[in-house]
């Protein structure tokens, strides 16, 4: 077995890694996809938590930023993101991977309520962990849930998936000229205001000192390359 630089690993995934070429919606076959990943690192012996967005069904940015309520809007992408968890679950399990959905908003007829010690116990055991509902509580953004739970869960690292290999300091898909950063520190982030995560988030990790690596999902390899050592993506750490 390949010997693993990072044992447990919550990894935050964009709502768009389920949609279809539309961006809108669930895809089953983007679904497939994003498990066949996962399952690749689980069979590695990887301990594996995931946050899922709601980008594909829901922003609540779209909701306050026409009247709606802020926290109304919040709460209905918190549900959201419950239903990408749910197609999530439902995609792994066709592959044989055992995987169990917590949710910070308790709805018990399709997911288990968020506890701290039985998710670290379903770790423990090899089960997937798929974390619902953000934090709970409105004008925290997923990225937020994605740090809290994996400092909660004692994660190793917090890998964030994007469609591109790394941070840039702009958009490689604009500017063939962005220079792609392999290391960076939390204070970097920060004062260039690179879009890694929200501020929030980077300084929730910041204060753990839990490492943020920044890799492409869509690559076959990226995901299993990193967690062997590998050097992949974009590392934030303390050092840079």
């Amino acid at each position: 077995m390949t010997e693993l630089k990072f044992k447990r690993v919550l990894l935050k995934l964009g709502g768009e890694s389920l949609a279809g070429p539309g961006g809108f919606g669930i895809d089953p076959r983007e679904a497939d996809a994003v498990a066949e990943r996962i399952k690749g690192v689980s069979m590695m012996g990887v301990e594996m938590a995931i946050v899922i967005g709601a980008g594909n069904l829901w922003r609540g940015k779209q909701g306050y930023s026409g009247s709606m309520d802020r926290a109304t809007a919040d709460y209905m992408g918190m549900l959201a993101t419950v239903m990408n968890a749910l197609a999530l679950m439902d995609a792994l399990e066709r592959k044989n991977v055992i995987t169990r959905v917590q949710s910070a908003i308790e709805m018990r007829a399709v997911a288990e309520p968020y506890i701290r010690r039985r998710a670290i116990r379903h770790l423990e055991k090899g089960r997937v962990v798929v974390f619902g509902a953000g934090t709970g509580n409105p004008f925290f953004s997923t990225d937020t849930a994605a740090a809290l739970r994996a400092v909660e869960i004692d994660a190793h690292v917090l890998i964030k998936a994007t469609k591109v290999d790394g941070v840039y300091d702009s958009d490689p898909q604009n500017n063939p000229d962005a220079k792609k950063f392999d290391t960076l520190s939390y204070i970097d982030v920060l004062n260039r205001r690179l879009a890694v995560m929200d501020s929030t988030a980077v300084s929730l990790c910041m204060e753990n000192k839990l490492p943020i690596l920044v890799v492409n999902l869509w690559d076959p390899s990226a995901l299993e390359k990193a967690l062997s050592g590998e050097k992949v993506g974009t590392l934030v750490s303390m050092e840079g």
